[in-house]
């Protein structure tokens, strides 16, 4: 709720008992006492008709200034108090106070009224209960309450007479421990917080009368009056309620409102498919690109540094804004590394920063990605070697410690992330093996994303050379493609040829692990079912069934058989293959060889049992599915 429409908790004091005695005249005031009028008071274009004795009796500085300016026949005197804080709109009130008229004291004058009774140097020595004392009183009136010290705070802004009687630090002050502080605890009047009851205050369930409860407070409830304050004022605000221990996650949510009201690049599309732009209903004024500017840096400065108090979506759009606003290096830097540290917490969308250069080569900012990933890949680095000193192989490392589980989401998110970037034709083949090669083999247990990203940047790319597709290809190990990813790379003719024999090759071995397990396990099982044959115990014949041990002999002898066919076929695809590399024959080769791969499948099918689950295919991030990603490609 605005504090506008909260005027009803507002404070108030009133001083003096007569009525009204001062008329305007354009930019003139006159004493309508009936008694001529002996000093003029000139402030900006403002003149002030009165008379000498009620100023003098309650202002040291008044007093001073109509001694040295009155003369001998005592003619009319003017004083001039160009600079007095609060200007006319203050003296107005100064002066009522002087003759006893009725004013009213709000968190709206009381600032100004208290600078201006300082100046006037209005204490106890020219009257007891003098303006000073009284606009002191209410100032801890109005620092008790939240809504009034806001109010009071905002009029500070152009009173620089306030910092020097340090209104604004113990206006801060009181501010920040009430937004540390339970407001329901202390009946403060806040933003989402209202003490609802029935217009009798108790509501009757089945004859028992119980209490409405107040509803509960959220604890944001305070940003909204807060991001009304200026930028230096909101600076001290969060610094005072960060040295009074408020969380970092409470700091961070108000310094995101604040961005949000202010930068409006913080609310429009954050890359090229982002279509969320600001809402229109938004009436704030927009500041002004050095301003903007200002802000954003002192935004990135105020940040907590712990890691996941702040989102990485929200940093990476101030990182995209700050790159628009052309901030300093250091800002921009501060933001990479802040995202870097937890770009495990990235999506994908984020990530594709438009390129702000002024040489734009690519569409996207390749190099700002990079950048983060090697400090992510550093950060990461620097985990592991303190977590685990000694080796660990491959196999257990993905299985092994949760410290592994951020590299493999970044991993995911780098192989999207050159899937999106490939189809620029711009985007140079070294930059596109820098981003790859930065996540390790150990991170990608599956190769299909990166494949894919591969297979991608080939198409977009046809110039380029065979020596340049094989190191490219490099990038991924085609021991680790799936079942479909391989089978698409075998047909794929945008792979150099090299390429394709190891993907047929690592089929082969991974059928012969297959069916080497397929002869062990029908061994076993055959010898576990007949321990009496075993035993050398002679079998009995009194029984005119048939003995279930003699069927399934004759299943692992079929088995055996189906085994030896199976072993010739990779011998003879072996002997193709080492034609194939010693002669570079053409292309056409190679469905004879996949003849092979669907023999093989026929076979697995037949042996598989019914309650076989089919693995699924590796997914990263959400991306599609790479049976779909591969087909018609």
């Amino acid at each position: 709720m605005p504090i506008s429409e909260r005027q009803q908790h507002m404070a108030c004091m009133k001083l003096g008992s007569k009525p009204e005695a001062f008329h305007r005249e354009g930019h003139t005031w006159f004493c309508t006492t009936g008694l001529p009028s002996d000093v003029a008071v000139e402030i900006g274009e403002m003149s002030f008709n009165l008379h000498k004795f009620p100023l003098l009796s309650r202002s040291g500085l008044l007093e001073k200034l109509i001694e040295n300016c009155s003369n001998e026949d005592g003619s009319h005197c003017v004083l001039q108090l160009h600079e007095l804080p609060g200007g006319a709109k203050a003296f107005e009130l100064v002066t009522k106070f002087c003759y006893g008229v009725k004013i009213e004291l709000t968190s709206l004058n009381i600032v100004s009224l208290r600078c201006a009774a300082e100046y006037l140097q209005m204490n106890e020595n020219y009257g007891e209960g003098n303006l000073i004392a009284q606009t002191e009183g209410f100032l801890n009136e109005v620092f008790s309450n939240w809504v009034d010290s806001i109010k009071a705070l905002g009029t500070c802004e152009v009173l620089p007479y306030a910092e020097d009687l340090h209104i604004v630090s113990r206006c801060i002050d009181s501010l920040a421990m009430k937004a540390c502080a339970d407001p329901i605890l202390f009946g403060w009047p806040v933003s989402g917080c209202t003490n609802v009851q029935s217009p009798a205050g108790v509501v009757l369930w089945n004859g028992i009368s119980t209490v409405n409860k107040p509803q509960s407070v959220r604890e944001d409830w305070w940003y909204g009056d807060v991001s009304f304050l200026s930028l230096p004022f909101y600076k001290r605000m969060m610094q005072a309620v960060e040295l009074r221990g408020m969380k970092p996650e409470r700091v961070a949510g108000s310094l995101i409102f604040y961005a949000k009201r202010y930068l409006p690049l913080m609310n429009r599309q954050s890359s090229f498919k982002d279509t969320n732009h600001v809402n229109p209903g938004t009436t704030i004024p927009t500041p002004s690109e050095a301003d903007q500017r200002a802000l954003l840096e002192d935004i990135v400065d105020l940040l907590p540094n712990r890691k996941g108090v702040t989102s990485t979506k929200f940093l990476l759009r101030l990182l995209r804004t700050a790159m628009i606003l052309h901030t300093s290096s250091l800002c921009r830097e501060n933001l990479e590394r802040r995202v870097g540290a937890q770009l495990d917490q990235a999506v994908l969308e984020d990530l594709l920063i438009p390129n702000m250069g002024y040489s734009v080569e690519t569409l996207y900012d390749i190099d700002c990605v990079q950048r983060i990933l090697d400090h992510f890949m550093s950060v990461e680095n620097t985990a592991v070697a303190t977590a685990s000193p000694c080796i660990v192989e491959e196999g257990k490392l993905m299985d092994g410690p949760d410290f592994l589980t951020p590299v493999m989401l970044v991993a995911n998110l780098v192989d999207g992330y050159l899937a999106e970037v490939a189809p620029d034709v711009n985007l140079k083949l070294p930059k596109f093996q820098s981003l790859a090669a930065a996540v390790p083999d150990y991170a990608r247990p599956v190769n299909d994303s990166i494949y894919h990203a591969i297979d991608l940047y080939l198409k977009a790319h046809p110039w380029l050379i065979d020596s340049e597709r094989e190191q490219i290809c490099r990038l991924m190990n085609c021991q680790k493609l799936s079942l479909e990813a391989s089978t698409h790379a075998a047909q794929n003719e945008r792979l150099p040829l090299r390429v394709i024999v190891q993907v047929l090759f690592f089929e082969q071995l991974r059928l012969r692990t297959t069916v080497s397990g397929w002869f062990f396990v029908s061994d076993n099982l055959a010898n576990s079912q007949d321990p009496n044959d075993n035993l050398g115990i002679p079998k009995t014949d009194g029984s005119h069934q048939v003995d279930p041990e003699q069927d399934h002999g004759a299943g692992v002898d079929d088995m055996r058989e189906r085994v030896l066919e199976l072993e010739k076929e990779c011998l003879s695809m072996k002997q193709e293959i080492q034609k194939l590399v010693k002669m570079k024959r053409s292309w056409n080769i190679i469905p004879k060889m996949l003849v092979f791969r669907q023999k093989s499948q026929r076979c697995n099918s037949k042996k598989s049992r019914p309650g076989d689950v089919k693995t699924p295919l590796y997914s990263s991030n959400g991306h599609q599915n790479h049976e779909h990603a591969f087909a018609g490609e």
